[in-house]
């Protein structure tokens, strides 16, 4: 098994899956980093109840899920002669958001967020791992293009999201209502409609918990 199949095996039995991968050109990465890898969870259940059992769950402490990626993540790209990046390092922030786009499997949604080829809205980072060897996925397709009806636009009920603008106050204010209690357990109205996301679904109580953060 080469080193890359054997990371991405690595990262599988941690629930983890790599959503891209970009090449020695890719900016703002350490000196020797041949292959940039973008890290977030797999669809289903496995991360989530790799994550629940873990001891940063079980502490108290604040942050549990940035802390086990922090020691997952940095203990693998130890093994692997590389560097963990993570999307709380900073400032200056790492540009994760620049990275994805230039790496061919995420494209800007219709609702203004990251769409994934694999996750579709659901897609999310755990970190990235800066690699002394070269690792490559398949080339993906916008699964946009292929969309007709584009649910996502209209599945926000406030219509807080767009293309070019996100609005905060009133996505929040939703929430705060008895309408809202639906996003709140569930997870975003516009994430769950897009027909890809559906395919890398989530655990309720997972979306839930993240609501409940993101809303605080």
């Amino acid at each position: 098994m080469s080193r890359g199949a054997d990371l991405l095996a690595a990262l599988g039995a941690e629930g983890l899956v790599a959503l891209a991968a970009l090449g020695p050109d890719a900016p703002d990465t350490p000196r020797g980093t041949q292959a940039l890898v973008l890290i977030g969870p797999m669809g289903g259940d496995r991360w989530w109840r790799r994550v629940t059992a873990s001891p940063e769950w079980a502490d108290g402490a604040p942050d549990p899920l940035d802390r086990w990626s922090k020691r997952v993540l940095t203990r693998l790209a130890t093994e692997y002669g590389g560097t963990a990046l993570f999307p709380s390092d900073g400032p200056p922030w790492p540009p994760f958001f620049r990275w994805a786009l230039a790496s061919g499997a995420f494209w800007q949604s219709p609702v203004g967020m990251l769409v994934h080829a694999d996750a579709g809205l659901w897609a999310s980072f755990r970190g990235a791992l800066a690699l002394p060897f070269a690792l490559t996925l398949p080339r993906r397709a916008n699964p946009c293009d292929r969309c007709a009806d584009r649910p996502c636009r209209d599945a926000c009920p406030v219509g807080a999201l767009s293309p070019d603008r996100y609005d905060t106050g009133g996505c929040h204010a939703f929430l705060d209502t008895p309408a809202g209690t639906d996003c709140m357990q569930q997870g975003c109205a516009a994430r769950r409609a897009c027909p890809v996301s559906r395919t890398h679904a989530r655990l309720a109580e997972q979306s839930a918990y993240h609501m409940s953060t993101f809303h605080r």
